[in-house]
Order: C-alpha cells, then sequence, then structure tokens
C-alpha cells in the first residue's frame, strides 16, 4: 500500500522547540509587517481569509499579507517547513504528519477556518434524489493520495457502505491544475470539486450537483493556519493579530449577502463568471463550511484524526494529543 505520509516528508528542516510568550497587540505599528503567506489551493473555501485581505482586517491588525497558492499541500507544507513561508492555510493532516515524523521541525495549528469539507460531488447525469450506491463500479476523480479532499471522500463512501478500494476505482494521479480540464476531457464518471469550479461546471452545463461530501461526513476542521513552532514562540504578536483579523473575516462573510461576497472574490478569481461566485457562496454558507470562530474544539480533531485511521495514513497508536497539534491561547482571546 502507498505510505501516503512521505508526500509531505520530503523538506523537513530543524526549527526549535516552543515556548509561548505573551503576545502585543501591532495595530500600533507604523509599517505593516509582512507575511509570508502561502495558502494550498485558490479556492472560495478561505473566502474569510480573502475577506480579511480586502477589507482591510489585515491592515488594521498592522500586518501585511503576500500570498502565494501552493497548489498541494506537500507543496504547502514544504514551503512551511523549509523557511518559504511564515503561516500557511492546509489541512490538519499535514501538521499530524510532522508532528508524527522522526523531524525534530514540528508545526502547530492556531486558527481554524473551515468546518469540514468544500467538496461536492458531481456526476456527469443528472440525479435527484441522489443514492451514493450509484457511484459503485463508476470511476471517480479524486484528490491528491492523502490530502484530506481525498480522505473526505473516502469517509463519505465508506459511511455509505462503500468500500472506497473495492467498489469504485478513484482517479488521485490529477495534479491540482489539471482537475478541471481532466473532468472536461471525460476521465471519470464522478468527480468532487470545491467553489467555484463547481458552480462553473454547472453553469456550464458539465456537470450536475450530486451531494456535499462535508455534509455527508459531518463537522470535522478541515482546514486551518499554522504556523512552525518556532516561528509561534518567536511572533506571538502576529499570529495573534493574523488570528483576529481572520476572525472579523469570519463575522463579516457569516452575515453578508452572497451578492457581496462574490464581489470581494471577484479579484481574487479573475474570468470566474459571477454567478458562479454568488452560487458557491450560497451553497458554502447553507451548509456552514466556513466555521464562525478561529476556535477549534478537541472533538474535531479527534474526529478528523478518525476519519485518518480509517483512511490508513495514520497509525491508530500515532494519533497526535490535541495539546500537541493545536495552541488554542491565540483562537481563545480573538475578539
Amino acid at each position: 500500500m502507498l505510505d501516503r505520509r512521505r508526500v509531505v516528508r520530503g523538506g523537513l528542516a530543524a526549527l526549535g522547540s516552543l515556548s509561548l510568550a505573551a503576545p502585543r497587540a501591532l495595530a500600533q505599528a507604523k509599517t505593516p509587517v509582512k507575511i509570508r503567506y502561502n495558502e494550498v489551493v485558490r479556492s472560495t473555501l478561505y473566502t474569510p481569509a480573502y475577506v480579511a485581505m480586502s477589507k482591510g482586517y489585515f491592515a488594521k491588525a498592522g500586518l501585511e499579507p503576500a500570498m502565494t497558492t501552493a497548489n498541494g499541500g506537500d507543496k504547502s507544507i514544504a514551503a512551511l517547513v523549509s523557511g518559504a513561508a511564515d503561516i500557511a492555510l492546509i489541512g490538519p493532516e499535514t501538521a499530524i504528519y510532522v508532528q508524527t515524523s522522526d523531524s525534530p521541525t514540528k508545526v502547530r495549528i492556531f486558527c481554524g477556518l473551515t468546518s469540514t469539507d468544500g467538496f461536492m460531488l458531481v456526476g456527469r447525469d443528472k440525479a435527484d434524489p441522489f443514492d451514493w450506491k450509484a457511484v459503485k463500479g463508476k470511476e471517480i476523480l479524486g484528490f491528491r493520495p492523502g490530502s484530506t479532499p481525498l480522505l473526505f471522500l473516502e469517509a463519505a463512501l465508506r459511511k455509505n457502505g462503500i468500500d472506497p478500494q473495492k467498489d469504485v476505482k478513484l482517479i488521485n494521479n490529477v495534479g491540482v491544475p489539471a482537475r478541471v480540464g481532466a473532468w472536461l476531457s471525460g476521465q471519470g464518471q464522478y468527480g468532487i470539486f470545491h467553489e467555484p469550479d463547481t458552480s462553473q461546471l454547472e453553469l456550464d452545463g458539465k456537470a450536475h450537483f450530486c451531494a456535499s461530501v462535508g455534509e455527508t461526513v459531518g463537522f470535522a476542521d478541515y482546514t486551518a493556519f499554522m504556523a512552525t513552532e518556532k516561528y509561534i514562540h518567536d511572533n506571538p504578536a502576529i499570529i495573534q493579530s493574523w488570528t483576529e483579523a481572520i476572525a472579523e473575516g469570519m463575522k463579516w462573510t457569516a452575515s453578508a449577502p452572497a451578492a457581496d461576497i462574490a464581489a470581494v472574490l471577484v479579484q481574487y478569481f479573475p474570468g470566474v463568471n459571477p454567478k458562479a461566485l454568488v452560487g458557491g457562496a450560497q451553497r458554502y454558507q447553507r451548509l456552514k463550511i466556513w466555521k464562525s470562530t478561529p476556535v477549534i474544539e478537541p472533538a474535531a480533531i479527534e474526529k478528523f484524526q478518525d476519519i485518518l485511521v480509517q483512511g490508513h495514513v495514520l497509525d491508530a497508536n500515532k494519533r497526535v494529543k490535541f495539546e500537541d497539534l493545536v495552541v488554542t491561547q491565540f483562537a481563545a482571546k480573538a475578539k
């Protein structure tokens, strides 16, 4: 069996241990602090972060994010632990894999963003109502091995009595930027896509919504902000300010009309039909995909690790304790 944990271990380097100092506010700083910020992919799943940037919440907190997009969890975590990024937005599984590795470099989660998986299962034919058993014997365009999208898809399949290894053929070797093109070229009878890709495919008549993977699996913190232990230790004021800016972005996103959310997202998704952005925002609001608070609860991490164990990417005896994985003080203080 493929050891999917190896995909995040290639670039680990020693950075030291964690001993948190008291955070200091950055809002009074004359010059904003530049943060090298790496997001795993570009997706409206991360809307509160885009809101924090475009609405000036980071600027108000004294921060200036310089955002890059990794297009892969392995690339994002490698950028973080190698020192090419200060803060990364990735699935918690990457921090767990690093924690259970032999590397002295460790990564800690300090702020949540999404409450569960934001991918939608789509099909080539319309099915109303949809039954998960319809995917048996079919090809599903999945995601990278060991990634959260694939693990949650597998969990959704198992929850519906479908063995991901025997009952379906998962196509997991297509790179993130090429996934839509692969679907349009005919790969898979079913596939998983996040927004705005799902809504765009629907508008183009190239796919039909079948089910929400996250709604099927249930709530389990899916994407989070993390940094190395050394960075958190050395920059507690930055981590606190970052968390507070995200909290403001969450509050705005929770109550804003979908059209207003789409207006914010246009600059981050050039060329995307505004109707797809509106549709995606409505769907994520309805499903409560975006967290309303940056706080991460222990039960969410336990459920997430259940999925990793069931997906055979984490040994049951190597589960990471919540307090060893999540730094809680920053989210607890965020207003």
